[in-house]
Parts: C-alpha cells; sequence; structure tokens
C-alpha cells in the first residue's frame, strides 16, 4: 500500500513559482526601485534577485528598513516569472497573496524589519526573545 512519491525530489515542498501568475492578474507587484518607494503605503515586502550589485542592495535594505527584505531568485527568474527585464527589485502590495508568498520565501529574508517601539515614536529593530536561562544544576 506504500506509494511511491511522484517523480523529482521526494516529498518536495509545493512551489512558491505556483503562486505567482496570481500575482500578475491581481496587479500585486510593484517593479523598480522608484515605484516601490513611491508606494510605501501598500507596500507587504520587497524581493531583491542574488545578482543585485551590493550597493544596489545596501540602498534597498536602506531605503526599505520598515519591511521585510528578501533575496531570492535572479533577474532572469524575475524575466521569466513576472515578464519584466532587467528588474533587480520588485515589491508586492499588502493582500492575502503576498502573506502566502512571503510566508514561503521568508527563510529567504536578509533583514529585521524596524517597527515603532512605544508611545515616543522612536524606531528600534525587532529582537528575537532572549533565550531561556539554563537549567540550574542542583551537585
Amino acid at each position: 500500500m506504500d506509494e511511491a512519491p511522484p517523480t523529482g525530489s521526494p516529498a518536495a515542498p509545493p512551489n512558491v513559482e505556483r503562486l505567482f501568475p496570481f500575482v500578475l492578474k491581481t496587479r500585486a507587484l510593484l517593479v523598480g526601485r522608484d515605484s516601490l518607494r513611491s508606494n510605501k503605503g501598500k507596500l507587504h515586502f520587497v524581493l531583491i534577485t542574488t545578482d543585485i550589485a551590493e550597493s544596489s542592495r545596501a540602498e534597498v535594505l536602506k531605503d526599505f528598513i520598515h519591511y521585510p527584505v528578501v533575496q531570492h531568485f535572479t533577474a532572469a527568474d524575475f524575466e521569466r516569472f513576472f515578464a519584466i527585464k532587467g528588474a533587480k527589485a520588485v515589491g508586492f502590495t499588502k493582500s492575502g497573496l503576498a502573506q502566502s508568498i512571503y510566508a514561503e520565501l521568508k527563510a529567504y529574508r536578509i533583514n529585521r524589519p524596524v517597527t515603532a517601539g512605544g508611545s515616543n515614536s522612536v524606531k528600534t529593530p525587532v529582537k528575537p526573545p532572549p533565550p531561556p536561562p539554563p537549567p540550574e544544576s542542583n551537585d
């Protein structure tokens, strides 16, 4: 009664690329850094290519400090998935679809978004909780 998994990698998780045609249909994609900057209020997260120049990468991280930035795929992949030539940065507008895509790409996030801390509006980076203290031994 054991069924063999389909050919390919065994038990491969669903591919995030299956969601990209829906991004195009819903027009939930912002292409290029200028478009991203002018639509920050609509932005859920930023996706940059792995072949982006280091200076451009640093600029994106600085400009979008309040948003998750994910680095995955190449410019050629962007062209194949989204029919856009030469783009190295895209953004996804706030939606359930963007949340689903981000959830699958979260492992490739390269920053920690900065959030407002307290009522004094000072921006503080989000920090992971401290590790639990080691158990005490009763020798």
